[in-house]
């Protein structure tokens, strides 16, 4: 594979963030309405399709069957969306837009165009298709890298497992300390408190409301999650040590991991799981507000040996 040039990634990494900011999807509703972004999507393309299944807007929203299954129930509850069996097949249901619903895609098609047409007035019939074929380009290259890492690792390649494994805090902090040394600069500071507070962790495992999974391919932990429920008392969950492996992002193990600990945390009947995670993880904040999370808390601190800004996301345990 080709190197590419570090300055150039980095270029394309800011100029992706400032896109991403610029066209809304940071806010909690997007294009006028009163929409969280997936719903939006999720309206966008039912309505470019006329019917889908909810297993097909899955496969076009990228996101897991329970996220997307959550999504709908919640167009349907605002009249969005209507679901009707099939008539060619009893067991499969077509999702609609409802009358309400195609008032909303006007209106979300209305302020898109609005606010494209707006952005590109000032530039010249060239700089129009230079800027769209480059957005073609990059959003092929996506997809291209999505599919081929997902298919260098295959699901049954690995294997998520719960307890405790020989070795696992070791290799938990490993992935720890290498991500985020590379990444904001961490160093003994932060590889040591992992480490303390991920052994002492261990040790009350046979608490029942404490629970790891890790995930496991060729016998090599690339992933992990716990429950912490002793850390925060009255009745409060703590997920903590999430992390994935460099070498399978992408690969849906994250999903995987969260969607353990979530059900783990349901059955247990915390009030309220919470999470602190860093400023900037965008993929990480996007995985934990598809399963229920909420930015609660975010201020700069210095504990882990340099100053970043920390985020807390709660969780509400759904009755």
């Amino acid at each position: 594979m080709q190197a590419t040039s570090s300055s150039l990634v980095t270029q394309i990494r800011s100029a992706s963030r400032g896109l991403v900011r610029e066209l809304g999807f940071m806010n909690r509703t997007l294009a006028g309405t009163d929409l969280q972004p997936s719903a939006v999507h999720a309206i966008i393309e039912i309505g470019a399709a006329g019917r889908l299944s909810a297993k097909h807007l899955s496969e076009k929203l990228l996101l897991e069957k329970s996220t997307v299954s959550r999504l709908v129930n919640s167009l349907i509850e605002k009249r969005e969306v209507r679901e009707v069996r099939s008539l060619e097949d009893a067991r499969s249901k077509h999702l609609y837009l409802t009358g309400k619903g195609e008032k909303t895609l006007a209106a979300i098609t209305q302020y898109a165009e609005q606010q494209v047409a707006v952005a590109i007035a000032p530039l010249n019939r060239q700089s129009r298709q230079d800027m769209l074929t480059g957005l073609e380009t990059y959003s092929a290259a996506l997809k291209t890298s999505r599919m081929s890492d997902s298919a260098a690792v295959p699901d049954n390649q690995i294997i998520i497992k719960e307890d405790y494994k020989p070795c696992i805090i070791g290799r938990i902090v490993e992935m720890h300390a290498s991500y985020y040394s590379r990444l904001v600069g961490f160093g003994a500071a932060f590889e040591t408190k992992v480490a303390n507070e991920l052994a002492d962790f261990i040790t009350r495992l046979q608490q029942p409301k404490n629970a790891i999974w890790y995930a496991e391919k060729d016998d090599k932990i690339v992933g992990s999650i716990a429950i912490d429920g002793d850390d925060l008392g009255d009745g409060r969950a703590h997920l903590r040590w999430f992390i994935v492996d460099n070498g399978i992002r992408g690969a849906g193990i994250g999903q995987k991991l969260i969607q353990k600990a979530m059900v783990f945390c349901d059955k247990q009947d915390y009030s309220e799981t919470h999470l602190w995670t860093f400023k900037g993880l965008d993929a990480a904040r996007r995985l934990y507000e598809n399963h229920g999370f909420s930015l609660a808390e975010e201020h700069c601190g210095d504990q882990w040996g340099t100053e970043v800004s920390e985020q807390k996301f709660v969780r509400l345990h759904r009755t």
